[in-house]
């Protein structure tokens, strides 16, 4: 099956030759309307070599964005996430830009509630500076990131820990939360879809997601731009019951922005942050 680039798939702007993050950019795009993309056709049509390719499709399924076959790669499952290892090292900046903009939203001596997700994680740690804060939270990796926190109180929700990634959900969970008013809710997603419905893997996240949406005044959403059409099986909520989704990027084909907006969904696009590694 041949898979050729059209002139106007490639970002405009972007140099795909020289540069790694806008050519795995166009990558997963066409990953994403095609289901799959080929190496060859690739490295030609974005001028490169196969190597570099190779380097990108890698890289990108170690992130748990695509998925290996011989001569090309698919785009990442509909039925399961990637595991928690992969996520915590994907897209980086992009988090952290993401999470910079919510925790300016969340003041000192506030009330918040921290869903499971790397990048609600990314957000926990932009917090921990906050000053007599209460967190609620589903996420073990939360508890730990405010263990050592002496001005912030760490409420956990009860339920059953799942021990992929530390998220603790089921019934009594949902149960747990919905007692609480909060101030703030910050939450992970898996998908959302280009009519705004939040998509996760399993049926049984329904009642956690939409106590989390009802347990607080403010919720954000929060979902870096592979989450946006990217598919899973079940529908556990509307993005338009968040007071915003803040992501780095929306897709650039599709006319995301307007068919969102037509929905009432609030979408905030959070400046870039550049990433220093310690020497």
């Amino acid at each position: 099956m041949n898979h050729t680039l059209q002139s106007n798939e490639v970002w405009q702007g972007a140099d795909t030759r020289t540069s790694s993050l806008p050519r795995q950019r166009v990558i997963v795009q066409l990953a994403r309307k095609h289901g799959f993309v080929m190496i060859d056709a690739l490295a030609r049509d974005l001028g490169v070599t196969t190597q570099t390719i190779r380097r990108d499709i890698n890289h990108l399924c170690r992130c748990g964005i695509l998925s290996r076959f011989h001569g090309g790669a698919v785009f990442g499952s509909s039925i399961e996430n990637p595991p928690y290892e992969a996520r915590v090292g994907a897209l980086s900046a992009e988090k952290e830009a993401i999470a910079a903009t919510v925790a300016k939203e969340v003041p000192d001596g506030t009330s918040v509630f921290l869903d499971i997700g790397t990048t609600v994680e990314a957000v926990a740690r932009r917090l921990t500076k906050n000053r007599n804060m209460k967190v609620v939270t589903n996420n073990l990796n939360v508890v730990e990131i405010f263990r050592h926190c002496d001005s912030i109180e760490t409420i956990v929700a009860s339920g059953t820990v799942r021990k992929a990634d530390g998220a603790i959900l089921g019934t009594s969970t949902a149960t747990f939360i919905r007692h609480f008013s909060l101030d703030f809710s910050i939450l992970g997603v898996v998908a959302i879809s280009k009519t705004g419905d939040i998509l996760d893997f399993s049926m049984d996240e329904e009642p956690t997601t939409q106590a989390i949406l009802g347990s607080s005044e403010k919720a954000f959403i929060v979902a870096d731009h592979s989450k946006f059409g990217r598919t899973a099986m079940f529908k556990v909520g509307h993005a338009s019951q968040a007071h915003g989704v803040v992501t780095d990027a929306l897709p650039e084909r599709g006319d995301w922005a307007h068919d969102l907006d037509a929905r009432k969904v609030r979408v905030v696009i959070a400046k870039s942050i550049r990433l220093t590694s310690a020497s």
